[in-house]
């Protein structure tokens, strides 16, 4: 057994992309690892996953609300925090109003009031990269500037998944904070080196093959004959503006030209972000000749969940639970660079950088 678990909170857990992460997360030795202690989302099938997948279905410890109405002070002493903050007014998609956002953009406040109410050891702390440019930088600022006041040094760093071993262009600030006291005696955290993956298969190919017969999620959504036609002009790799021949009747009118209305995956290549919403043309296509939207459990697997973790809710919810989540695999790895930092085993590392 482990010797030292740091017992972990979550605020915004959705899914369980970083909970799962840390489950099997330790440190080289074996010496240290993560539990969960407690977790918080707003979305009823979003908790589902969560409680079925990381409690064993117990979800007595999973409390399905919203941040603004949950009582912080009464969910438990942690060792360790999570929260990816919701990224509504950071995202570049959208108004990207940061901290202005009166619905979405104090919500980081919250777990705030976690670390000054439960100090726990250290924290991690996730967001979309449009987050170091809100209000031109100086809401970032402002965040960094609140976490360092409730008593962290941190160490924010723009994580690019596919250097991992993601099979996925997925770049993330992730923010990792050590209580000062325990920095003041040598536990330092620094952001691990992608060097020990290059050498991953990270096509999107290899990440789609061999998904088991019986793998949940796994349904292929019948779409119209229109989008069907118009997809068999596109070759893998290629979105919508990139087709050749495209008879005018298939065209599309949108104000922008985004890159990724109707693109198809390369089998030889990671596959683009994958996203948790959005109307026609934004589902990700399989590069086959089906002509087919991805699957949600395809969608799972390249974010790198198990096959075995299960989504509930109707097909539009598991996909937004997918694709707001942190991909467990990329979580893995940095859960076990804090881990190894609380056990003083050196490991690869790299100078930390947002940009």
């Amino acid at each position: 057994m482990p010797k030292t678990i740091f017992r972990m909170g979550e605020l915004f857990c959705g899914p369980g992309g970083i909970a799962c992460g840390a489950h099997f997360a330790h440190s080289n030795d074996g010496e240290y690892s993560i539990s969960h202690a407690w977790a918080s989302d707003f979305d009823l099938d979003t908790c589902k996953t969560y409680a079925e997948n990381i409690c064993d279905g117990d979800s007595s410890s999973v409390y399905c609300e919203d941040v603004r109405n949950l009582k912080i002070e009464k969910l438990g002493k942690i060792d360790a925090f999570a929260y990816g903050f919701p990224c509504n007014s950071f995202s570049n998609v959208g108004e990207h109003e940061g901290l202005d956002n009166e619905q979405f953009g104090q919500l980081y406040k919250y777990g705030i009031d976690v670390l000054n109410l439960y100090h726990p050891q250290w924290f991690f702390a996730e967001n979309v990269s449009g987050l170091k440019s809100a209000g031109d930088g100086s809401h970032f600022k402002t965040i960094l500037r609140d976490m360092e006041e409730a008593g962290y040094v941190l160490v924010p760093h723009m994580y690019k998944f596919e250097l991992y071993g993601v099979p996925q262009t997925r770049h993330r600030i992730i923010i990792v904070g050590i209580r000062k006291d325990l920095d003041e005696k040598g536990i330092k955290f620094r952001v691990p080196s992608p060097k020990p993956y290059a050498a991953c298969d990270i096509s999107a190919g290899t990440a789609l093959a061999d998904i088991p017969d019986d793998a949940p999620n796994n349904e292929i959504r019948k779409l119209q004959d229109k989008v069907r036609l118009r997809l068999s002009y596109i070759k893998p790799g290629q979105n919508i503006w990139q087709a050749e021949n495209l008879p005018p009747e298939l065209m599309i009118k949108t104000r922008t030209r985004i890159s990724q209305i109707y693109r198809k995956l390369d089998p030889d290549k990671p596959s683009y972000t994958v996203t948790a919403a959005g109307g026609g043309g934004t589902f990700m296509y399989h590069w086959s000749s089906e002509q087919r939207e991805l699957t949600n459990r395809e969608r799972a697997r390249i974010q790198t969940f198990p096959d075995d973790y299960e989504f509930f809710g109707n097909y539009s919810s598991v996909r937004k639970q997918i694709g707001m989540a942190v991909p467990p695999v990329g979580a893995r790895i940095i859960f076990e660079a804090v881990l190894n930092t609380f056990a003083g085993i050196k490991y690869p590392s790299v100078e930390a950088c947002i940009e």
